[in-house]
């Protein structure tokens, strides 16, 4: 690892009285808070080569009311191991202030076992990196939040959903509660939902394309859909408050995704 507990906790420790420093807690409380995404390529932003993919980081913000933004530093391909080794996590603790938010989804990539520069043991080093972001984001004041892996889209002879992550989802969830840090269970909501919506219904929720069949990756729709059960739980874990989120129970045009340019 690029980055140790110990060193991530002194660091940051060493940062926050200074932080803290003439913001009382009600000031704290009402200022202009971040929420950051620390993830793989379902929740990345994507560009105008990648459209009509749509990670859910994307989606986010319309469902998040002004005074609570977001800053999706979510990678295609990174594990939660890959992420700190190419100093994507120093970028975030750099950035990130008391009263900040620090979202954390990794599975997809860790599950690779033939690519040692992302592969992660569910018991073991899968949870090692995960305590990194829990104590960097605590050593500087921020709240950690663990999200369980969206699940990928399959079923089946039956037309059962049928889980992909193996012991990775039970292992965040056993150190959400060792450590104390709330727990969104994407894994299992996204489980549930593709059941609802059946073997045909959730290709419209999927990067399915005249030419491309992709059971992972969503557009537009289901980018929508998945954001709208991340802040869900986000309420429904006292994460956020009800003040902080709109349009829970709304239709989101899916107009609203946009794609840029990819700059160089």
């Amino acid at each position: 690892m690029s980055l140790t507990r110990r060193q991530i906790s002194l660091a940051g420790l060493a940062a926050l009285p200074l932080a803290l420093s003439g913001m009382g807690t009600a000031e704290a409380a009402q200022r202009h808070r971040t929420l950051y995404i620390a993830g793989d390529s379902t929740a990345a932003q994507k560009y105008a080569d990648a459209a009509p993919e749509t990670g859910w980081g994307m989606a986010l913000p319309f469902f998040l009311r002004k005074q609570l933004s977001v800053s999706n530093h979510a990678v295609n391909g990174r594990s939660s191991k890959s992420f700190v080794d190419e100093g994507r996590l120093d970028v975030i603790l750099e950035a990130i202030r008391p009263g900040d938010l620090l979202l954390i989804q990794f599975a997809h990539n860790d599950e690779k076992d033939t690519d040692p520069t992302r592969y992660t043991e569910p018991w073991s080093t899968y949870q090692d990196y995960l305590r990194l972001y829990v104590d960097g984001a605590r050593a500087r004041g921020a709240r950690p939040v663990l999200a369980t892996a969206v699940e990928r889209r399959r079923f089946d002879a039956g037309g059962n959903s049928v889980p992909t992550h193996g012991d990775y989802p039970a292992a965040m969830r056993a150190l959400a509660r060792e450590e104390r840090v709330a727990l969104l269970d994407i894994q299992a909501l996204s489980l549930a939902l593709w059941q609802e919506l059946g073997v045909e219904g959730t290709k419209t929720y999927f990067n399915w394309t005249a030419t491309e069949q992709d059971n992972t990756h969503f557009n537009p729709p289901g980018a929508i859909a998945v954001a709208r059960l991340v802040v869900r739980e986000l309420v429904r874990t006292r994460v956020l408050a009800a003040r902080d989120v709109r349009r829970l129970d709304d239709e989101i045009p899916e107009s609203w995704i946009t794609w840029p340019q990819a700059t160089a």
